[in-house]
């Protein structure tokens, strides 16, 4: 039997500590975010522990940035042993592990210069700048225009909000940088409809996450890459959620061999620590940002990028992206399943460990009864229920995961028809 929830989702057997805890952050934090009513305390493996000593699955993994699961011992010791070096350095100087990270990053993405940030937004933030500075480069004009995609999630800082396609995160926020258009993501002629001489870019996700988990297609992707080809203009890919191996390959469009002239990362690049990067090939490189251009005062710390090289030899030596392509073929089919159990459920997309259900009815209610199971899962809009559990998960937690999404969602269906 499900323990009661009052109007904010809260199980009603949750300890007086931990409600303290909650009430005491409702007091002191800018209420920009509305929790779930839990404290979690500590992680292991793909399981969080609340302050109660709940356990709970977690298929949610920070927002896909956990992607080693949680308390692995390797990459504790190497940020620890890092913690006792240097943390801090700015970057006047140089130091080994952002040498080494870059060199790393390079590597795995095939690209050929690289930018450390701070986190996602700030990855798409540069790749706006680089954008603009390449064009100006060539003509000398400041009135350049990036095609974006409707539907599309690529932060909340300004530029990266400027180019996000969902107007009710804008609004509020007018006037946003100009010169953005904005196209439907899989509609080539929605691209093409949107481009004249003043285009300097073409920016979307490999595979939306925030908007729906749409994944672009082949067909797409290379139509783009043609048409950026031909006319100069810049093909910019934000993998900041879809990649890292959360597809099956390091990064999204690599399943697909048409690679972007910028992309950006984040999120799984340091398992934890806030950490992106924005990269590009040499051509980019050379004709667009200089000295003075661009800054940032932590970005490529000797800590971040210690975690950076830690988490890309770990995934080799873990062997990751063949678990991301074995436990993600199991999920998608287990999803399947589960959608043609219940009527509710329209379809399944995704890809790899990227994976969405979506339903005919909002799914917070849904999610909320998982948590009280002991299963933590987040929603993509208000209809889909969003799937991005650590790169490690195995099939037979993919197996506990749907047990409880299958009672969750059937005894929503009965508190609906009483």
């Amino acid at each position: 039997m499900i323990p009661k929830s009052n109007e904010k989702g809260m199980v009603s057997n949750m300890s007086a500590t931990m409600q303290n805890y909650i009430d005491e952050a409702e007091k002191a934090l800018l209420h920009t975010y509305n929790r779930y009513q839990v404290v979690f305390e500590k992680g292991d493996g793909v399981y969080l522990y609340d302050m109660d000593g709940k356990r709970y699955l977690d298929f949610v993994s920070g927002i896909a940035v956990f992607a080693l699961g949680y308390n692995n011992k390797e990459y504790s010791d190497a940020l620890k042993e890092q913690i006792d070096k240097i943390i801090h350095t700015s970057n006047f100087y140089y130091n080994l592990p952002a040498i080494e990270a870059a060199k790393k990053l390079k590597k795995i993405s095939g690209m050929d210069r690289v930018f450390f940030t701070n986190s996602g937004a700030e990855a798409v933030e540069g790749a706006i700048k680089t954008a603009r500075k390449y064009a100006y480069l060539k003509d000398g004009r400041t009135d350049h225009e990036i095609i974006a995609m409707n539907h599309s999630f690529h932060g909340r800082t300004m530029g990266a909000l400027s180019v996000t396609g969902n107007p009710h995160y804008r609004e509020a926020f007018e006037p946003m940088i100009g010169n953005i258009k904005f196209a439907d993501l899989n509609d080539f002629n929605s691209v093409l409809a949107q481009v004249t001489d003043k285009t300097c870019a073409i920016l979307f996700e490999t595979v939306q996450g925030e908007g729906g988990i749409y994944p672009a297609t082949e067909e797409f992707m290379r139509k783009v890459r043609e048409l950026c080809d031909e006319r100069d203009i810049l093909m910019i890919l934000d993998e900041i959620q879809c990649g890292m191996g959360r597809t099956g390959e390091m990064f999204a469009w690599q399943r697909y061999g048409i690679k972007p002239d910028v992309m950006t990362t984040a999120k799984a690049l340091g398992c934890g620590v806030p950490v992106g990067a924005f990269l590009m090939t040499e051509k980019v490189g050379s004709h667009s940002l200089t000295a003075g251009d661009h800054g940032t005062t932590y970005g490529g710390n000797p800590l971040a990028c210690a975690a950076i090289c830690k988490v890309i030899e770990l995934f080799e030596k873990q062997n990751i992206l063949d678990n991301v392509r074995e436990v993600g073929e199991y999920l998608a089919k287990r999803l399947e399943e589960l959608a043609a159990e219940f009527d509710c459920v329209e379809t399944r997309r995704g890809a790899g460990l990227l994976q969405g259900l979506v339903f005919d009815r909002p799914v917070g209610g849904i999610i909320t009864r998982a948590m009280e199971k002991g299963l933590v899962l987040i929603n993509a809009g208000t209809s889909i229920i969003r799937f991005v559990p650590s790169l490690v998960i195995t099939k037979e937690n993919v197996d506990d995961m749907i047990a409880i999404l299958r009672e969750s969602v059937r005894e929503e269906i009965e508190g609906e028809q009483k």
